[in-house]
């Protein structure tokens, strides 16, 4: 019974407008900001340092250098504020967690890009489906 109840709150919240991103991908997440009668969208991009899975509890943490000083957001997945989430690159990373990042500075900082990436997520159209053409003699 208990578990019922919690299976339909999972599917009433749950959205499926989010893009797949893991740790160590550069992403944008943009949040809905109320002030007064207006709601605006801002715009966070940074580098997710982590993400825990879970059904509605499941967050991600995003770190960017602002003025060089270091400021990380944790973000529950399935927030109602979360307007978009945007993969601006993805990273080859070989952890989960990368909260080493947060004594390192400058260069030492970088995460390295995984090329060709978006031509992984979308397969090509123009796959060799069609034979040669045979030459007659």
């Amino acid at each position: 019974m208990d578990s019922q109840i919690l299976r339909d709150l999972d599917n009433e919240y749950k959205r499926d407008d989010l893009p797949e991103f893991k740790t160590g991908d550069t992403i944008e997440v943009g949040f809905k900001i109320r002030e007064g009668d207006k709601v605006r969208v801002q715009k966070f991009r940074g580098l997710c340092i982590s993400k825990k899975k879970g059904p509605l509890g499941g967050t991600f943490t995003v770190r960017k250098i602002s003025f060089s000083v270091g400021v990380e957001k944790t973000i529950p997945l399935y927030s109602p504020l979360i307007d978009s989430i945007k993969v601006i690159r993805r990273g080859k990373v070989r952890k989960s967690k990368l909260y080493y990042l947060r004594q390192l500075q400058g260069k030492k900082a970088r995460v390295k890009e995984l090329r060709d990436w978006e031509q992984q997520a979308a397969p090509s159209s123009s796959s060799p489906e069609t034979k040669p053409e045979e030459k007659s003699l």
